[in-house]
């Protein structure tokens, strides 16, 4: 099955546990580019206010065509119980190639707190169930903790 993991990473733990995924399934990757500034702490809590508010952004090209592929795994950090406004902009733009996939699956990253409703809002935007969800500490990511819950997503995912 040819899959392709696609994520969105502001400090780069996401990214990690995409990567991750990727290599663990023999994936394809592609990272969501946001083309807003979103460094520094007042970036981080204005990014969150964005998130609440499902506010999109402008992204940068991509590369991989999500309808070329079997399954297609998105990613996300958690923004204040919400998809990061790139993550979300993504699966908008990309909603109609998306449901070319047979199966779809989502992740998240998150420093604490509740996952919220992220999942099925990722849900609702795709217009598909996922397969298999994967929720991860940042911390755990960090710190490699992760590398098993990756494993058990992958076996989820086959």
């Amino acid at each position: 099955m040819k899959a392709l993991v696609v994520y969105y990473s502001r400090t780069g733990n996401t990214k990690k546990a995409g990567e991750e995924i990727a290599r663990t399934l023999k994936a394809d990757s592609e990272e969501i580019i946001d083309r807003k500034n979103r460094k520094g702490m007042l970036s981080y809590l204005s990014s969150g206010r964005s998130a609440q508010k499902k506010e999109p952004t402008e992204i940068g090209p991509l590369q991989k065509d999500p309808a070329k592929y079997d399954m297609v795994i998105i990613g996300t950090p958690n923004w204040a119980s919400n998809i990061s406004c790139a993550a979300r902009t993504y699966i908008s733009q990309n909603k109609d190639k998306l449901k070319h996939a047979k199966q779809i699956a989502f992740f998240c990253t998150a420093g604490g707190g509740s996952n919220g409703h992220i999942f099925a809002d990722m849900e609702e935007l795709c217009g598909k169930s996922p397969k298999a969800t994967l929720e991860l500490a940042t911390k755990e990511v960090s710190n490699g903790e992760h590398l098993q819950k990756v494993q058990d997503f992958a076996k989820r995912l086959s």
